[in-house]
């Protein structure tokens, strides 16, 4: 059983100059972006993508999906493999494998070989993902960390709206494979950035120190706490309620109500900076709000935001400002829930930061991705798959809140205060 007690840690925290402090918040900031970046960018180019690779449809999508099968696997392989061996060597050798991966993409002669290519793509983009949070949580400690997290799902919230609009604007001036190009050149960045500004924050006496085995053991501990899967599985649920509507949005606005693609672009938007000013709401509030009340406030505002779009379209039917106004709200909730889950997840599983941190991202993307696809096999007809699906997935979030994470109790606030 792992012990909800922190370990003592020899290397500093929240005790390094600000410069100092701040150019490695950026960099784990830009590793979080990576995976929603590669994920997102190459998107407008896929007919090009079929036309060059002579694939149908079915084909090309499913070079995202095997991205996102390296993405969940990869953070909870290397996220416990964290804890035994540190972060760095992990994070230079990821970043480095990501910048050539991508290289590869782009080089792709055939459909058959980027989708080996993507999932292992996907692999080495975890690193930074799952790392990030891991050297967050061995860094700093105290109210700061709040904050520090609100940053990083602030990042989560950006990337996904920006990376179709960078992939629209490559291809504006090359083909498809120039995407991936960009994607290899940022990864050659950020490798060199990790290595200038990123250093061990894991060391040898505080590592899992009885093999690989008990590292992995401790990640069933982890599964057995009670609480700490309550955080896990609210996280992964509102992470569902946001891929599905992703998947469905441009559906509902460009289809049923007839919008363009440039209103659809500024409609998600939108929507986006609704997550940003919430999470910019948690940063503020981190010090003086329980983080367990930010966290139940923000499922009841996704519940809100789910059941009013429901209950617009039993009653006034398809409308555009009702669909807008209600995804909005949702947004909204799913801004503090974010940085909230995963500050507790990781405060209740700091003995073994890597190992916690794998299955906050793990199944963040794993419920993410089998949602995703839910909202097209239920027809094309109305917006109510997607509010359905919605509601259904912030119904169960609500549900593991309750009955595993029981917020009066709050777990994990003690980690993060003074």
């Amino acid at each position: 059983m792992v012990s909800p007690t922190r370990t003592t840690h020899s290397t500093p925290r929240t005790t390094a100059p600000a410069g100092r402090s701040a150019a490695l918040i950026a960099v784990l900031g830009a590793l979080s972006a990576v995976a929603p970046l590669a994920t997102d960018m190459y998107v407008p180019g896929f007919p090009a993508m079929g036309a060059a690779l002579h694939a149908n449809s079915t084909a090309i999508q499913l070079t995202m999906t095997t991205f996102l099968a390296g993405l969940v696997a990869g953070q909870l392989v290397i996220g416990p493999l964290s804890d035994a061996m540190g972060r760095r060597r992990l994070l230079i050798g990821g970043t480095a494998a990501f910048a050539a991966l991508s290289l590869a993409c782009a080089l792709a002669p055939n459909v058959q070989t980027l989708l080996i290519l993507r999932l292992l793509q996907g692999v080495a983009a975890a690193t930074g993902m799952v790392l990030a949070r891991a050297v967050l949580t061995d860094r700093f400690d105290g109210p700061e960390v709040p904050r520090y997290f609100a940053l990083l799902a602030q990042v989560l919230g950006i990337a996904p709206v920006a990376a179709p609009v960078l992939g629209g604007a490559i291809l504006s001036v090359t083909t498809w494979r120039g995407i991936f190009v960009a994607l290899a050149l940022a990864g050659a960045l950020l490798t060199v950035a990790v290595l200038a500004k990123v250093p061990e924050t894991l060391p040898p006496q505080n590592r899992q120190s009885q093999g690989l085995a008990n590292t992995f053991r401790t990640m069933g501990g982890l599964c057995r706490r009670r609480a700490f899967m309550g955080y896990v599985l609210v996280l992964g649920l509102t992470s569902a309620a946001l891929f599905a509507y992703i998947s469905g949005s441009s559906f509902v606005f460009e289809h049923l109500h007839g919008v363009s693609s440039t209103a659809y672009s500024l409609i998600f938007a939108t929507n986006a900076v609704g997550m940003l000013i919430a999470g910019f709401a948690f940063s503020r509030l981190s010090r003086k709000i329980s983080l367990n009340t930010m966290l139940t406030t923000g499922v009841a505002i996704c519940g809100l935001g789910v059941t009013g779009q429901l209950a617009i379209l039993g009653t006034a039917g398809e409308t555009l400002a009702g669909t807008w106004a209600s995804l909005f709200v949702t947004l909204l909730g799913v801004g503090l829930i974010f940085p909230a889950a995963t500050t507790l997840g990781q405060a209740l599983g700091r003995t073994a930061p890597g190992a916690a941190s794998a299955l906050l991202g793990g199944l963040q993307f794993l419920f993410g991705a089998l949602a995703s696809p839910l909202v097209g096999l239920f027809g094309e007809t109305s917006s109510t798959p997607m509010a359905l699906i919605m509601l259904i997935a912030v119904a169960l979030a609500a549900l593991a809140l309750i009955t595993l994470a029981r917020p009066w109790l709050r777990h994990g606030e003690t980690l993060t205060d003074n």
